[in-house]
């Protein structure tokens, strides 16, 4: 099955009871048992729902894992998978990170016991030198947000394996529909499903998919256990904007690669993060893993006086924080998704004062070239 037609036939659609064309929303907290001797499917909602356990038969089929879990947010099912490790615990994770994972890393594991060691993950053998006698996962996201850095996921996974450790991929940039990381052999796929899955901004939820059964039971543990469950009605609303997805996720990528090489060629910008030009770093490697480049580019134009003008200037797209919708979105990582992370800090992961991120939407590419064209020309 093609995913044009997976993403709307390769779970299951009507609804079993009345056929209808879309999984009823099943708004309800609890549900009536006639008989308390016999075993129910649905006796609480945040055990189980009908609208959530439909979403996460549409996650296992675009993923291609036997398990998916549906969080409250990216972050929740970030949180859930990083908190399942025990004091004393080490995880290997790539530096260049959203700065919510960042924040739970430094803030958050270290007082359960759980140490992080940051490295380059450009270089795979940075994972393998980070790796200590009490180390269990490896974690990645690639592309990094928001320098787009590509880590290389066959190698890394071959080293996990090898050393018997657990690995984690936050693929929310790349979405599982242009990579499919579970099928590299990633343990934990990770996806911000208010991003591209959903793709209307206006959902907060997250999703972890993984082919291990005792994985599975422990996503589902927590989600109980910590109560970090997504709402019946987010689950409903993203199956409808999941119908859509790969119509989406196609045209943003279009639109992501003839901007990114109008930008390169633009002498008012002083670099272009695109895994999907020839020049970026690491292009071969990503696409071998990827079936192109992706819908974010970033860029840098070279001081915060020329972001200022920038944004003050373009009238398309929503000048906002997040990213994944129908809509084109532009993010100033410095003060918007990595605001929680030091000065410091950010400019060692490279997230500058002119930096900023562009998440392509599904408008017409010329109208959005010339919306740019002309706010670059406002810089002097």
């Amino acid at each position: 099955m093609k995913i044009n037609t997976k993403v709307i036939h390769g779970y299951p659609m009507t609804d079993k009871y009345t056929g209808s064309s879309s999984i009823p929303l099943y708004q309800s907290s609890t549900y009536s048992q006639s008989d308390i001797e016999e075993n129910y499917s649905y006796i609480y909602s945040r055990f189980s729902n009908p609208t959530r356990d439909a979403l996460s038969d549409a996650i296992c089929a675009i993923e291609n894992a036997k398990y998916a879990e549906i969080f409250s947010s990216g972050m929740a099912a970030i949180s859930a998978i990083l908190l399942s490790f025990s004091h004393g615990d080490h995880i290997v994770a790539c530096k260049s990170i959203y700065g919510g994972s960042f924040q739970l890393m430094t803030e958050f594991l270290p007082r359960y016991g759980i140490s992080v060691t940051f490295v380059d993950a450009t270089n795979p053998q940075n994972y393998a030198d980070a790796i200590k006698k009490n180390t269990k996962a490896f974690y990645i996201e690639t592309p990094s947000n928001p320098t787009l850095q590509v880590t290389d996921l066959i190698s890394v996974i071959r080293i996990a394996k090898e050393k018997q450790l657990i690995t984690i991929c936050d693929n929310t940039f790349m979405t599982p529909l242009l990579s499919d990381v579970i099928s590299l052999g990633i343990d934990y796929s990770i996806n911000s499903a208010t991003k591209f899955i959903n793709g209307h901004s206006d959902v907060i939820l997250g999703t972890a998919a993984t082919n291990n059964p005792e994985y599975a039971k422990l996503l589902h543990k927590s989600a109980v256990a910590i109560g970090s469950i997504a709402a019946p009605f987010d689950s409903w609303l993203t199956m409808r904007g999941l119908k859509s997805m790969a119509m989406r996720v196609e045209r943003s990528s279009e639109n992501a690669q003839k901007l990114a090489e109008y930008l390169h060629e633009h002498p008012k910008v002083e670099q272009v993060f695109y895994p999907g030009l020839p020049s970026h770093p690491n292009y071969d490697i990503h696409m071998r893993q990827s079936k192109n480049g992706g819908m974010v580019v970033s860029f840098d134009l070279g001081s915060y006086e020329n972001v200022k003008l920038f944004l003050d200037t373009i009238r398309i797209p929503l000048v906002a924080v997040s990213l994944g919708g129908i809509e084109s979105i532009v993010s100033y990582p410095r003060i918007m998704s990595h605001a929680c992370i030091s000065e410091e800090e950010r400019l060692l992961q490279g997230v500058t004062e002119g930096l900023l991120r562009f998440s392509l939407g599904c408008e017409d590419i010329e109208d959005i070239i010339a919306d740019v064209d002309i706010a670059l020309a406002q810089i002097k």
